[in-house]
């Protein structure tokens, strides 16, 4: 298992790179702006971090600005933690066994969700590139949210 990113949803994406960049002094290090889903991701790393996220992954906080407003609340800026797993079915099925509920099955083989007991939402991702569809997951439904 690899940490890879800590999500948080900002209102005004400058306002956010203002705080984070110039004050607090982290780098930005990846930039993903999504057209057809409306919002831009940025990426950003602790100095020391830098070199590392640009060769291969250190673990990074993801700036999440959404083009159309959006009031957070609840907590709702606060997106969530995300993992890397050798095998998504078999670290989902770990999970399941142990009682934890799988908010966002991994249907497509890539990504799923799940709640810590405090309610913090945790990704969990299929290092590499996505598994073949499989069952149970392919068929099963969302449960909550994430």
């Amino acid at each position: 298992m690899e940490y890879l990113h800590t999500m948080v949803r900002v209102a005004d994406l400058d306002r956010a790179l203002n705080f984070y960049v110039e004050i607090f002094g982290l780098k930005e290090v990846r930039r993903v702006e999504n057209e057809k889903g409306r919002f831009t991701l940025v990426f950003l790393a602790a100095p020391g971090d830098v070199a590392r996220a640009e060769s291969t992954k250190s673990p990074l906080v993801e700036l999440t600005y959404n083009w159309d407003p959006e009031t957070y609340t609840g907590g709702r800026n606060f997106g969530h933690l995300a993992y890397q797993v050798e095998d998504i079915y078999a670290f989902c099925a770990r999970l399941k066994e142990a009682g934890v509920t799988i908010n966002r099955p991994p249907r497509d083989g890539h990504m799923a969700f799940v709640k810590s007991p405090d309610g913090i939402s945790i990704e969990i991702l299929q290092k590499g590139g996505a598994k073949p569809p499989q069952e149970p997951w392919a068929s099963m439904e969302n449960t909550g949210s994430w």
